[in-house]
């Protein structure tokens, strides 16, 4: 079976799926209350066992269509069959201010003790103060008996967000918010320590500037468009297009300004490629949208900060997108057929559709003017059920971390 896997690694938006990285709903999602639901990035309190059974079929879509899936827990329950990875991940969870040291020394000593899908089951659903049954001391007598010294991580379910295939490298991104700081943390582990990405080179990491996997598009080969807005900084836009030029991953980087709001978090809450040349698009920000194409003029030294960045005056995206990938035209789909159903739509997530081929996309089915007018154009649209999973504000490319797609470069 080894060596029928197709090579790691992406370099478009829509090549063939082969191999994607999902993170099925679990216990973390039952840590939501109405309380914290808003700190923990959620818009409601999901039906688990609903979300459950639409992530089930959604994984099925795929496999439908030779799709390999592999799920995030199953994956970092291997890895930490691994000591080191056992210490890198204890040591993470525990680097919290807020526990005090009679707290931290106990909770070590017993995460130690655990199975792999025991810790596992810690790190990813949390720990509660009613949970712990020692280390007794000042932080838990003043903690709430429902208070997280592990917070969960219910988000998990996005795993675009914490890693991005850049062709045969895998980018660490690092999470702007604090309630996700610690899901790169275990990305991380999983592709330095799982014996399967064993030697993998990777970029960026979660300890650098904030870029966010949402907001990171492959346009085309050597095209990259990166979302700036609510999550992505214009440093980190930068820090990752200084990698991929000191790389030799990307001629152009794409600096697209969006608005720091929930409902366009990410670039890809506003646009997904659907075929080499289409983009599905939120109408009511299309006209407004613009890039700054950034490329590499010169290097200076061997680091990726010596090199000397030559950023383009800002133009409409969709212009910026075309010359950099050597088109005519990047078509736009709308969304929806009037502005309020546009913008329900993108709410609902009607922009964030997953290729699995060129033509070929994964989408909400409530989005029905959407998914009309991308049929309309050509794309064979999968439609799958997301009324609890969308609670978190994420569609199908949300939920997916492609790990191989086939290549569209040629020669």
């Amino acid at each position: 079976m080894e060596n029928q896997r197709a090579p790691h690694g992406a370099d478009s938006e829509v090549g063939r799926l082969r191999t994607v990285m999902l993170h099925r709903p679990g216990p973390e999602l039952k840590r939501l209350t109405p309380r914290n639901n808003d700190k923990l990035l959620f818009d409601g309190i999901p039906w688990v066992g609903r979300a459950q059974d639409e992530h089930d079929a959604f994984a099925q879509a795929l496999r439908d269509r030779d799709v390999e899936v592999l799920y995030l827990v199953e994956l970092l329950t291997e890895t930490l069959q691994s000591e080191t990875a056992r210490e890198h991940a204890i040591t993470g969870a525990m680097s919290s201010l807020h526990l005090g040291d009679t707290l931290r020394g106990y909770l070590t000593s017993a995460l130690h003790d655990q199975s792999p899908e025991e810790l596992a089951s810690f790190l990813t659903a949390g720990v509660r103060n009613d949970e712990v049954r020692g280390g007794h001391g000042l932080v838990t007598s003043l903690l709430h008996s429902d208070d997280f010294l592990i917070d969960p991580l219910p988000n998990l379910l996005f795993t675009r967000d914490s890693s991005v295939w850049v062709r045969d490298r895998v980018a660490i991104t690092s999470l702007a918010m604090p309630a996700r700081e610690r899901e790169t943390q275990l990305t991380e582990l999983i592709y330095t320590e799982h014996p399967r990405f064993a030697g993998t080179p990777t970029l960026h990491g979660w300890q650098r500037e904030h870029v966010e996997g949402g907001d990171v598009l492959l346009l085309a080969p050597g095209v990259i468009a990166v979302g700036v807005g609510e999550r992505t900084t214009p440093a980190g836009a930068e820090r990752l297009a200084r990698q991929v030029f000191a790389a030799g991953l990307a001629e152009t980087v794409l600096a697209v300004p969006i608005a720091q709001e929930r409902a366009t978090m990410h670039l890809d809450t506003v646009c997904t490629m659907v075929d080499v040349d289409k983009i599905v698009m939120y109408p009511n920000i299309a006209d407004n949208l613009q890039a700054y194409a950034v490329t590499c003029r010169e290097r200076t030294g061997d680091g990726d900060a010596d090199l000397v960045l030559e950023v383009a005056r800002a133009e409409p995206f969709l212009v910026a997108a075309a010359k950099a990938m050597s088109i005519d035209t990047l078509h736009q789909i709308d969304t929806g057929l009037d502005p309020v159903t546009a913008e329900r739509e993108q709410w609902d997530d009607g922009n964030n559709t997953l290729a699995l081929s060129p033509r070929v996309a994964v989408a909400y089915e409530r989005n029905i003017e959407t998914n009309s007018r991308l049929e309309e154009a050509g794309i064979e649209v999968v439609a799958i059920a997301g009324s609890e999973l969308g609670s978190g504000r994420g569609g199908p490319r949300c939920m997916s971390c492609p790990v191989s797609r086939e290549s569209l470069a040629t020669g």
